[in-house]
Formats: C-alpha cells, sequence, structure tokens
C-alpha cells in the first residue's frame, strides 16, 4: 500500500482542526448568541471580533503541530499515545463552545475547560518527545485556553444565580 504524501497529511491535519472549530461554533451558534450578550463580564474580556481569527491559527498551529508528529521518522505505533491525548484535547475543544454557548453551563464548561487545558498540557510534552517544534507549536493555544479558562471562570463566578 501507497503511504500517503506529506502534503496530504498536512491537508488533513489542519482541515480536521479547522474543520472542528467551525463544527463546534456552528452547533453552539456563537457567532449569535444572544444569551451571552446579556452576561456580566470581567472589563478584561477581548472583543467578540477577536476569537474568529485567533481560533483560526491556533487550529493552523495544531494542524501543523499534529502534521509534524505525524510524518515524523518514528513507526507510527510509538506515536499511538500521541494521537490518543491530541485527538481527546480536540474532542474536549469542539465541546467547550457548545456546553458554554448553546448549553448556557459556563460551570460544566469549566470543567470542560480545565479537562482540556491539562490535555494540552499532555499533548505537548508527548509531541515534544517526537518534533520540539511540535510541541513549540501548541504554546500559544494553551497559553490562549489557560486565559479563556480564566475568563470562563470569571464569567461563571460573574453571573451565579
Amino acid at each position: 500500500m501507497n503511504k500517503l504524501p506529506s502534503i496530504w497529511k498536512l491537508a488533513i491535519a489542519i482541515v480536521t482542526c479547522e474543520i472542528t472549530g467551525l463544527a463546534s461554533a456552528i452547533i453552539s451558534n456563537a457567532g449569535m448568541n444572544h444569551w451571552f450578550q446579556t452576561l456580566e463580564k470581567p472589563s478584561w474580556n477581548p472583543p467578540s471580533y477577536l476569537f474568529g481569527p485567533v481560533w483560526t491559527l491556533l487550529y493552523l498551529l495544531m494542524g501543523l503541530s499534529f502534521w509534524l508528529v505525524w510524518t515524523a521518522k518514528v513507526p507510527e505505533w510509538n506515536k499511538r499515545n500521541a494521537y490518543l491525548i491530541f485527538g481527546c484535547q480536540l474532542f474536549l475543544n469542539f465541546w467547550w463552545s457548545i456546553i458554554f454557548f448553546k448549553y448556557h453551563s459556563p460551570s460544566f464548561a469549566f470543567i470542560d475547560i480545565v479537562l482540556m487545558v491539562i490535555t494540552i498540557l499532555l499533548t505537548i510534552f508527548v509531541f515534544a518527545k517526537f518534533s520540539k517544534i511540535a510541541a513549540w507549536l501548541l504554546v500559544p493555544y494553551i497559553s490562549w485556553v489557560t486565559f479563556a479558562s480564566i475568563l470562563n471562570y470569571t464569567i461563571w463566578m460573574l453571573n451565579r444565580n
């Protein structure tokens, strides 16, 4: 069987990450969520127009990072845990917007995002075994998600009933 060329792996990795984010946004209806507009937010809450471009870039970096591990000259069986952990963080990422925006649950979204922070950190450490660049490409992602988790918690606390 022919191996998939690296350029196709790159496309698959990036498109998978970008589609995950797009699907989550569509399902959660985040762009047109009137509930969110009514919430009390901290003064340091970023403007809404910033989230789309930031997440688009972060999904691109995630895809590049995954591609570097996928194409690393290491037997595939050595990379299975890395793939699994990456998949877990992507799964948690997918659900966060849905839990927060669609189901209006900052408390459960906070649980999800804390688990996401943990799995992103694990992904960074595991990816570093195969590619230091792949690990470093995830630093903006963990930074943004850590900030988002603090924001999530603050919004939850400001709007408790």
